[in-house]
């Protein structure tokens, strides 16, 4: 099973747009949504029955035995992350624990240990799909392992052949790197600003080190002309392939907003994703197309990833 990652370098770019009309037209068996600290894939894809759904456990969190509590405040004296109060004697805050362990080390009566803390939901919906996503609790972390556990729960439920599509998280952090990892090709979407054009950069940097085919698609492109034509170029110099162009359209809005995605209706951005959409395909399956694995150092030497 091959897998396609959508990724983008900011927020509001159109991602999920883009990874819902590929699902779309790809008549997807197999897809996830590892954007866990704000899921909405599932917004715009059709399932039959509501998902299966297990706890996610993260890393664990300091709890007080108050029978064993002798409230002599040392354990409060030496967490640095405040994560202790005694207004009504010695209380751990689970929000602010991180789970360090020292005010248990430092308890001189073995009132603290740290248990098992529910850090998020995984979610697998089954049907004539496999669809794989989860969603982060408020103040919780381990975010890239929590996609790590989507990406396994896709692999694990999956059917071998075909083609998988990611919908990724935005940005360049822990749950994008986790993301990243494993998969056969990256397609960014980017917008015609400045902030798109600066995070387009980082994230096909991020991409680069784990030697994965790139390409770029730029959302929204008539918005700012001259910004998407400076993304080409330095596309072009980069020796990253353009997918293609995806335009503003007002008729996208309307598509979310009646669960469906730009390819499920006559609009100008359903079109233009479909020919991004066979161009992505085109790029995924030549696996012998060098300028997808030549690519440039930061020292601006040719490096090969083959």
């Amino acid at each position: 099973m091959k897998q396609l990652l959508i990724l983008s370098g900011k927020g509001g770019t159109g991602k999920t747009t883009v990874a819902a009309a590929f699902i779309r037209l790809l008549d997807a068996r197999s897809y996830a949504d590892c954007d866990v600290d704000a899921p909405n894939l599932h917004l715009v894809t059709r399932h039959e029955s509501p998902p299966e759904m297990r706890p996610f456990f993260g890393m664990p969190k300091a709890f007080i035995d108050r029978g064993k509590c002798a409230d002599c405040g040392i354990c409060m004296e030496y967490c640095r992350f405040g994560a202790i109060s005694d207004v009504n004697g010695h209380e751990v805050e689970p929000y602010a624990c991180e789970g360090c362990g020292v005010c248990m080390l430092v308890c001189p009566y073995g009132a603290v240990e740290l248990r098992d803390s529910v850090s998020g939901d995984l979610m697998l919906y089954r049907g004539k799909d496999i669809f794989s996503t989860a969603e982060l609790r408020m103040g919780s972390g381990n975010s890239g392992l929590l996609v790590t556990e989507v990406k396994r729960q896709l692999k694990d439920e999956a059917v071998s052949e075909g083609i998988a599509i990611i919908d990724g998280s935005p940005g360049i952090g822990c749950p994008v790197i986790a993301s990243i990892t494993g998969v056969d090709m990256v397609l960014i979407v980017t917008e015609p600003s400045l902030s798109g054009m600066s995070d387009l950069k980082r994230i096909v940097a991020s991409a680069r080190q784990f030697r994965t085919k790139v390409a770029v698609c730029i959302n929204k492109a008539d918005t700012e002309q001259d910004i998407a034509l400076s993304i080409e170029s330095w596309c072009r110099s980069e020796g990253i392939p353009l997918a293609g162009r995806i335009p503003f359209d007002k008729k996208a809005l309307e598509a979310v907003n009646r669960n469906l995605s730009i390819a499920d209706i006559d609009c100008p951005s359903g079109n233009a994703a479909r020919k991004v959409f066979e161009e992505t395909m085109s790029l995924l399956m030549n696996e012998g197309d060098e300028s997808e694995y030549d690519r440039k150092g930061t020292d601006g030497q040719r490096i090969s990833f083959r």
